[in-house]
């Protein structure tokens, strides 16, 4: 019985990593596609120039293929060591994850004030040479969000020091637009328009966190208890 046990333990554990290593195939995959499509798509971020969406997703999915791969081995094998790591390394993931949103929710007003700043700031880099990733970033989001500026639309007017915005700040889309009158400009704050579409889709956002976190504590409970088990 203990034998069998053991059996399946190892397919549990092996076909959970396969699908954990396949996920961040998949993550891998659409992080590169992003890299090589949309190259010039970059971070808003002035101090965090390299926290673009393609990057993150070429570095979670790494993590988590390598995570899929040594939990895989670990249980083919029955590798006490290779299956202790894999524990290590979930748990450290899971900790840090808690952390995280436990630091966010605390520091909420500060996260704001830091996050505004350094979105200002960013303008200032707006069309200028070097910055095309930047300049096609703040193009995309005012468009989609019919937003202007990080806080108001008068943000830019600093950057152009004139009254004047960029042309995917216009109700409707011509070239100069932003040199004509603010009546034909979005007036509401991206920043803000942002957070409200986070805040629309705020189940979807936890359904996906609660799912993640089960998934990781399966593959604790499955790690240890063949760690435990193994010769």
């Amino acid at each position: 019985m203990a034998e069998g046990c053991m059996r399946g333990l190892r397919y549990g554990m092996v076909f959970f990593n396969l699908l954990f290593w396949l996920g961040g195939c998949g993550i891998l995959g659409v992080g590169v596609w992003l890299s090589v499509t949309q190259g010039n798509f970059a971070t808003l971020s002035s101090s965090l120039p390299s926290l673009s969406a393609a990057n993150l997703l070429i570095a979670v999915g790494t993590i988590i293929m390598v995570i899929g791969c040594l939990g895989c081995v670990g249980a083919v094998k029955e590798s006490r060591p290779l299956l202790l790591g894999f524990f290590i390394l979930l748990l450290l993931i899971f900790f840090l994850e808690i952390l995280s949103i436990t630091l966010f929710f605390v520091y909420q007003d500060q996260i704001d004030h830091y996050a505004q700043r350094d979105l200002k700031r960013g303008l200032q880099l707006f069309g200028t040479e070097g910055n095309v990733g930047l300049t096609n970033a703040w193009m995309i989001v005012q468009t989609d969000f019919r937003c202007c500026g990080v806080t108001n639309h008068t943000d830019w007017f600093e950057v152009y020091n004139a009254s004047r915005v960029p042309d995917s700040c216009c109700l409707e889309y011509s070239d100069n637009c932003g040199l004509e009158n603010p009546g034909t400009w979005w007036t509401a704050p991206c920043y803000e328009r942002v957070k409200d579409w986070l805040q629309e889709n705020l189940v979807a956002l936890w359904l996906f966190a609660l799912c993640t976190a089960l998934t990781q504590i399966l593959g604790l409970v499955f790690s240890m208890t063949m760690f435990c088990q193994a010769v």
